[in-house]
């Protein structure tokens, strides 16, 4: 890809032959904006998430081609200055590495795959100073994750994709994180990642240049209802499991908000304003597994995204899972993945819940 200074639009594709899009008087509009074009610095982390990195870029180049002017102009950053490959195998050639400070007006920090593997105190250093500067700085998908360990999201509201939030609320307990589709708070902007990111980018161009031309953008994507921020980013139970039983609904939910203190079937049953043999027979008939069978594989879920990317031992991921002793966990994670807890630990994090429990690494 090549990098906004080699050329007057940067774009991924031939500009739209029609020339600037006048709708609603949007480009005479944007046209009487005489500031220079926001610098915009994107940090790629090795095995970042490419879909989530283009919805991130492609917004701005979309806003440069729409207003017939470059509003915004971007570089791409790696930690060593290197070429980065996403983790479709795809990559991106740097324009520098963190070893200069990168000149721009805002940064935003991409990464995928298990942020917590990243190991790099230098990038995390870098990161201070930029923020020090004063500019916004970002995370997109695992980028959150990344700032956190900089210490750069406390005392900010903030969110990550949700596979990371139950890691990132076990390693930093203090931070105010949501499950929103994106934060932007003050200088501090986080995306879940996806196609969030691209609702996260039109509601920047808003910010900064009106409606008008963030709604041309989000149509340009064939995106037409631009998401707000506090939407959710996972489907209702009801669109994920397929089914519209109010009271297995109401089971469903239940198990969900309980993983660490599982809640009897009887207790569920009540709550579902069920019997348990008429529970059980919902699960059986709508879901083609038992109550049981269904609360151990969330848990098993849950334990193994714990195990990858935090550094809790295996009895403490057992715990937070609702298992009574790790012997029991260990079978019973065996049994569903064909791994023991042991062998599926992510990354080499040091230290213990203690050190877990600090605002950042290295600060």
């Amino acid at each position: 890809m090549t990098s906004p200074h080699t050329t007057r639009f940067p774009i991924s594709g031939p500009p739209d032959p029609r020339g600037p899009v006048r709708r609603d008087g949007l480009a005479l509009e944007v046209a009487r904006l005489e500031a220079a074009p926001q610098r915009i610095g994107f940090v790629l982390v090795p095995g970042f998430a490419m879909l989530a990195y283009a919805c991130a870029v492609e917004p701005f180049r979309a806003a440069n081609d729409l207003a017939g002017m470059v509003l915004y102009q971007w570089i791409h950053i790696s930690p060593d200055g290197q070429p980065v490959r996403a983790s479709n195998g795809v990559s991106i050639v740097a324009d520098q590495g963190t070893g200069r400070p990168a000149q721009v007006d805002a940064l935003f920090v991409c990464a995928g795959g298990n942020p917590a593997e990243f190991e790099d105190p230098a990038t995390l250093a870098w990161l201070r100073a930029e923020a020090a500067r004063g500019i916004r700085i970002g995370g997109v998908s695992g980028g959150p994750h990344i700032l956190a360990r900089a210490g750069l999201l406390a005392g900010y509201r903030c969110t990550a994709h949700w596979e990371y939030i139950p890691a990132m609320m076990e390693r930093f307990p203090n931070l105010t994180l949501t499950r929103s589709l994106y934060e932007v708070d003050r200088d501090r902007c986080t995306s879940s990642g996806g196609t969030a990111a691209l609702d996260m980018m039109v509601a920047l161009i808003e910010a900064a240049h009106g409606r008008p031309l963030a709604r041309a953008v989000a149509e340009w994507f064939l995106h037409t209802r631009p998401r707000a921020g506090d939407e959710p980013q996972r489907m209702s139970l009801r669109e994920r499991y397929d089914i519209g039983h109010p009271n297995l609904l109401a089971a469903l939910a239940q198990m969900e908000r309980a993983i660490e203190n599982p809640v009897p079937r009887e207790a569920l049953a009540e709550h579902a304003g069920l019997s348990v043999r008429q529970l059980e027979r919902l699960f059986r008939s709508h879901l083609g597994r038992t109550i049981g069978a269904h609360y151990l594989g969330l848990r098993l879920d849950h334990a193994r995204r714990l195990l990858q990317q935090t550094a809790l031992s295996v009895l403490e991921v057992a715990m937070a899972c609702g298992f009574v002793s790790a012997a029991h966990f260990s079978r019973a994670y065996a049994a569903r993945f064909g791994r023991s807890p042991r062998q599926d630990r992510g990354g080499t994090l040091p230290g213990s819940k203690r050190q877990r429990a600090m605002p950042a690494e290295g600060a």
